[in-house]
């Protein structure tokens, strides 16, 4: 059977002059070609609504979200799983990434380990039933990214490919792909389908959060106030979420400790502090815990 490469290993014949172009005309081009990978994820939407809310089921059951990928498409995974902590405040372990190689390999492309199938199997190796497995490979046929959806099945956890790559080699339970095409750069996946990788991510996981209730409209309720920049943002979140006066808001934030979700259910509701750590307790998110109060809905 002959191998066929995956699209996003063509040559792209609207940059195949790009060495012969001013600096402006390069960049023109390029952010061209990362429209389409965005315009490619976008396309993507069904089945990676279908991902999130199949997820969200997992979650709710007391799982966890597990990305693996090599490369580019492993070192964006990492990136979008450290940052849910900080950005909903979620437990540390809600999402890891399992990188080929380790994290030595991270900084190191010499280390390179995406052949590595048996890793990939051992990697997923801890995962259960309630838990998600999600394989992230442009080219579709990343063996460390097949060993660990493999194990991942097996195992009867959730199993998700995010490729760039329609006709990829590799199954899943949910297959999300965003169809880039030839890079600008040949074979050069860092570029367009690293740009469709990471809108998919971030979607993935931002709606996942959402759909806990870890935000309060479109306000990050759950962010971790690690810094002066970020204590600030969490009165200013405050003071646009009640209306009410950044004394006012910064007081409540104290009382309750830093933990933005119990001073906006107090602020909302007027109820003592010990009541909306409860309610939210039963009724994960504000939005949820301050209904349950008989709030406003804002």
């Amino acid at each position: 059977m002959t191998h066929l490469a995956p699209p996003t290993e063509g040559r792209n014949p609207r940059t195949a002059a790009i060495d012969t172009l001013e600096s402006g005309e390069v960049l023109r081009l390029l952010l061209e070609e990362d429209a389409r990978a965005v315009a490619a994820a976008l396309a993507a939407t069904g089945p990676l609504a279908e991902a999130v809310d199949a997820a969200h089921l997992r979650l709710s059951r007391g799982g966890r979200v597990h990305y693996f990928g090599a490369g580019a498409s492993g070192r964006l995974a990492v990136l979008d799983a450290t940052e849910i902590t900080p950005t909903f405040g979620a437990p540390r372990d809600l999402f890891t990434a399992h990188f080929a190689g380790g994290p030595a390999a991270l900084t190191d492309s010499a280390i390179d380990k995406e052949d590595a199938e048996e890793l990939g199997a051992a990697d997923a190796g801890t995962l259960g039933e309630a838990d998600v497995a999600v394989g992230i490979t442009a080219s579709g046929s990343t063996r460390y990214v097949a060993g660990a959806l493999r194990a991942a099945e097996a195992a009867g956890a959730l199993t998700v490919l995010v490729t760039c790559n329609p006709d990829a080699p590799l199954r899943a339970g949910i297959v999300v792909a965003a169809g880039t095409g030839p890079e600008a750069l040949t074979g050069s996946t860092r570029l367009k389908a690293g740009t469709a990788t990471k809108v998919i991510l971030n979607a993935f996981s931002t709606a996942l959060m959402i759909k806990a209730g870890r935000t309060y409209g479109n306000l990050m309720v759950g962010l971790v106030a690690t810094n002066a920049k970020l204590g600030e943002r969490a009165v200013s979140l405050l003071v646009e979420a009640t209306g009410e006066d950044a004394a006012t808001c910064g007081a409540a934030l104290a009382e309750a400790e830093g933990r933005i979700p119990e001073a906006l259910v107090r602020l909302l509701t007027g109820c003592p502090a010990e009541q909306a750590r409860a309610a939210l307790a039963e009724h994960p998110g504000v939005r949820a815990a301050v209904t349950a109060l008989g709030g406003p809905a804002r």
